[in-house]
C-alpha cells in the first residue's frame, strides 16, 4: 500500500486551509458538509467535526479543505489536523462511503470533439473526473493508478490517454479513422462513468512514470517562474483545454531566457502546436513580461 502524506496549503480565504493527499480520496467528483448530520455518509469528516473549530469541510479527489471558526489560529491547530487526516487515511478507513451518498444514478453525458490535433478525439463529461491532470502513454503506465485509463487502452486502435478535470483526450493509431470509432468510445466511457466504477485509484509517480523528464516538478515557485505559471493557468490553459489538451510550466533559465512548457494531450505532437506556441503562448508571454521572455520551447508529455 502507497504510504500517504499530507501536505498544507494556504488559501485566499484565511479561515480556509488545504490539506493536499499524496492517495486518491474518492472517485471523481467531490463533497461538501455543513455539519455533522451532513457527513453521515463521510467517516473521515464526522471525525473531523468533532473538532469544536471545524465549520465546514470540502472533499476532493486529491484534497480536504476544511473551513475554521474563529475560536483559533490555523498555526495553533494545523500540523495535528494534518497529522489526524494522514493517520486516518494511512489505516485504510473510508474517506466518503460513495455508493451510499447517491440516492439514484448521476446524469451523466459524454460528448465527442474533433481536435486540431487528427489523431485525438476530446471526450467530454458533465461528470468531475480529477483534481490532477494525468496521462499514460500506454497500458502498464495505466494499469498502475486508471483502471478507466487501462480500459479504453482496450481498444487497440488507442495509443495514448489524458485524463482532466471534465474531459478525457485519447490518442489514437492510424489503423482507423476517428469517424469509424468514436462513438464507440463515447458509449464506452459514458457506461463506465455511470456504472460508478474507479477513475484512478492512485495518482502517478515520478517513480512509476516511465517519462519522469517531462513530469513537472511540483516546487513553490516564486519571481518570473511564478508570474509565467500563473500566466498560463490563467490565459493559455483555459484556452487549450477547450481543445482537450494541456500546457504546464516546465522551467525558466534565467541567464537566456527561455522558457520549458510540457504539452500534454491533443496538444501533444499535434501539428498545430508549433504555431500556437510561437504565435501565442510566446507573443503573450513577451508581452505581459517585457524583457524577461526570450524564447519558448515545449516537451511533449
Amino acid at each position: 500500500m502507497q504510504e500517504t502524506k499530507i501536505t498544507i496549503q494556504e488559501t485566499t480565504n484565511d479561515t480556509i486551509l488545504k490539506f493536499n493527499s499524496t492517495k486518491v480520496l474518492i472517485n471523481g467528483g467531490s463533497y461538501e458538509f455543513a455539519n455533522i448530520d451532513e457527513a453521515r455518509n463521510s467517516p473521515l469528516a464526522q471525525q473531523l467535526f468533532y473538532l469544536p473549530f471545524v465549520k465546514k469541510v470540502f472533499i476532493t479527489a486529491n484534497f480536504i479543505a476544511i473551513q475554521r471558526f474563529d475560536i483559533v489560529e490555523w498555526a495553533e491547530v494545523q500540523t495535528e489536523v494534518a497529522a489526524q487526516i494522514e493517520a486516518y487515511i494511512s489505516e485504510g478507513n473510508v474517506v466518503v462511503n460513495e455508493e451510499t451518498t447517491s440516492t439514484k444514478k448521476e446524469a451523466i453525458e459524454v460528448y465527442a470533439e474533433v481536435t486540431p490535433n487528427p489523431a485525438v478525439m476530446k471526450f467530454g463529461t458533465n461528470k468531475a473526473l480529477t483534481q490532477t491532470d494525468v496521462e499514460y502513454k500506454n497500458i502498464e503506465e495505466a494499469s498502475k493508478s486508471s483502471p478507466l485509463a487501462q480500459a479504453i487502452f482496450n481498444f487497440p486502435f488507442v495509443k495514448e490517454v489524458f485524463i482532466s478535470d471534465n474531459y478525457i483526450s485519447v490518442t489514437k493509431y492510424d489503423m482507423v479513422e476517428w469517424n469509424e470509432v468514436f462513438a464507440e468510445v463515447r458509449t464506452f466511457i459514458r457506461e463506465y462513468l455511470v456504472e460508478g466504477k474507479t477513475i484512478i485509484k492512485e495518482l502517478p509517480t515520478i517513480a512509476t512514470s516511465k517519462t519522469p523528464e517531462v513530469v513537472a516538478p511540483i516546487v513553490e515557485l516564486e519571481g518570473i517562474p511564478a508570474q509565467i505559471s500563473d500566466i498560463l493557468d490563467e490565459y493559455i490553459k483555459p484556452a487549450v483545454a477547450g481543445d482537450g489538451g494541456n500546457i504546464a510550466f516546465r522551467s525558466y533559465d534565467e541567464q537566456n531566457k527561455v522558457v520549458s512548457v510540457i504539452l500534454q494531450g491533443a496538444c501533444s505532437g499535434c501539428p498545430s502546436s508549433t504555431a500556437t506556441l510561437k504565435n501565442g503562448i510566446e507573443s503573450l508571454l513577451k508581452e505581459m513580461l517585457p524583457n524577461q521572455i526570450n524564447e519558448v520551447v515545449a516537451i511533449n508529455g
